[in-house]
């Protein structure tokens, strides 16, 4: 793993993969961790910065540092988590959240977006989505624009972390609609299907603190490369 330009510190992003897996049940519950050595390596990173992801998930109630004999995962449904509401994941399970962003145009919504937020002008924000290495989706980002202006500078692979850091509020729920759709003309050729192809489609509509949703998303993913899964605990 290497860090980037304005994403999450790496030791975070081990925390994170390890949410995801444990949430997953690729981690299961009383599950002994690989020696602390063998598992940065495993991770591709030094034993300090693994230490301070198991650090931060054993806050979470997520692990168990046992002395003398390591870590045992523990499962906590009310742990909180960068990308608790990012629902696509490897088929089996689990994966990174990454994103590589394509464009940032700020424009007069277009007519055929649901209504959402109070403006008429809104930031369009356009994603190549990986899980670790595996390129997964292309998303199409509408953020009303009353509520803030996107730098591309400090946008990181979360984008429900920047509006919380850098504007100020936060997505507090969020209804999805799964369907099946055409992938766009815009999507780069790294993505792994070509525009028109039919494959799975998610439309979102989040919501912050006040009545009406700031956000309208749309996804493209590819099927065989990703799952949508919704876990009711």
């Amino acid at each position: 793993m290497q860090d980037a330009p304005a994403a999450l510190p790496l030791h975070q992003q081990i925390a994170e993969l390890l949410i995801r897996e444990i949430a997953s049940g690729r981690l299961v519950e009383g599950e002994r961790l690989p020696p602390e050595r063998d598992y940065a390596a495993r991770l591709g990173t030094s034993v300090r910065t693994l230490r301070k992801a198991l650090a931060e998930l054993t806050e979470k109630g997520l692990l168990e540092r046992v002395q003398g004999s390591g870590n045992y995962v523990r499962r906590n449904a009310r742990a909180e988590s960068v990308y608790s509401m990012f629902r696509l994941e490897l088929p089996e399970g689990g994966g990174l959240p990454r994103a590589q962003l394509l464009d940032l145009a700020r424009m007069q919504k277009p007519a055929d977006l649901p209504e959402f937020g109070a403006a008429s002008e809104a930031s369009r924000i356009r994603r190549l989505r990986r899980l670790n290495d595996t390129i997964i989706a292309v998303e199409e980002i509408w953020l009303d624009g009353a509520v803030g202006t996107i730098d591309p500078e400090k946008l990181g692979d979360s984008l429900y972390l920047y509006y919380k850091t850098r504007l100020g509020f936060w997505i507090t729920r969020a209804e999805d609609r799964v369907t099946v759709g055409a992938v766009p003309e815009w999507a780069p050729e790294a993505f792994t299907l070509r525009p028109g192809t039919i494959t799975g489609y998610i439309e979102r509509l989040s919501w912050a603190q006040g009545p009406a949703p700031v956000e309208f998303s749309r996804t493209w993913f590819d099927t065989a490369r990703a799952h949508y899964v919704q876990r009711l605990i």
